[in-house]
């Protein structure tokens, strides 16, 4: 596979096309960002670490039935993808109140839902990835109806899927972003699944495994990524 010209750089990832136009590489970085940008800084083999925890995922939900861009791991912050057509909704999925929710809600950081929570994000860097809902998403004409009932479906079956998985592992899953995308008439779940997009709380003390170490300037952060990537990969 030839790695071509680049076509997309964005906070943690660069795209790169290859002498196959149905596929891209995806590159992971070190770089780390907050709030919308406004934070940077860089966590030490952070794309490494994303590349293993990405592949070893994405692999067990294929094996599931959840269909993904994944193709195979190419090197160490590397993987082959198929080419999507991003839909500009991102969804939240919520199992612990942790963030904006127990923000905005009032809700008390660490309360257990009685069920899981499926939110709508805007992808526009822009407007800062806005909160939305069914009838701006129509406006918008970002997905049709059928489009985002089964992102839903699939985020859920994803979460259910995931939620045991972490679980096993003595890991809470406290919430997570997905992005989906369009491949040859067929909706893929795309993207990433890392401890950059989703928090990840130890199971007997919630200790924070994720980006809030950063966000939150609570150190340790390579640290809790890679106990992240031991526990997910076995390493």
């Amino acid at each position: 596979m030839e790695k071509r010209e680049k076509l997309y750089e964005g906070k943690a990832k660069i795209m790169f096309a290859t002498d196959d136009p149905s596929l891209l590489i995806q590159h992971f970085t070190d770089n780390a960002t907050a709030f919308n940008g406004k934070k940077k800084g860089i966590i030490k083999n952070k794309g490494i670490i994303n590349n293993k925890i990405t592949a070893k995922i994405f692999s067990m939900l294929e094996e599931k039935g959840i269909p993904t861009h994944f193709v195979e791991v190419i090197n160490d912050r590397e993987m082959l993808v198929k080419k999507l057509d991003i839909i500009m909704v991102e969804l939240v999925v919520r199992n612990i109140a942790a963030g904006s929710l127990a923000n905005r809600l009032g809700i008390e950081t660490g309360t257990e839902l009685p069920f899981p929570i499926v939110e709508y994000y805007y992808k526009s860097d822009e407007l800062n990835d806005p909160m939305i809902n069914e009838w701006h998403i129509k406006y918008l004409n970002l997905a049709t109806p059928e489009e985002l009932q089964y992102m839903v479906d699939t985020a859920l079956k994803v979460n259910d899927i995931l939620k045991k998985f972490f679980d096993e592992r003595d890991i809470k899953l406290v919430d997570f972003k997905l992005e989906f995308g369009r491949h040859d008439g067929k909706i893929l779940l795309g993207d990433e699944f890392t401890p950059d997009g989703s928090r990840l709380w130890n199971k007997s003390d919630n200790y924070i495994l994720d980006k809030d170490r950063f966000r939150k300037d609570l150190g340790f952060v390579e640290e809790a990524y890679e106990e992240v990537c031991r526990r997910v990969c076995g390493e």
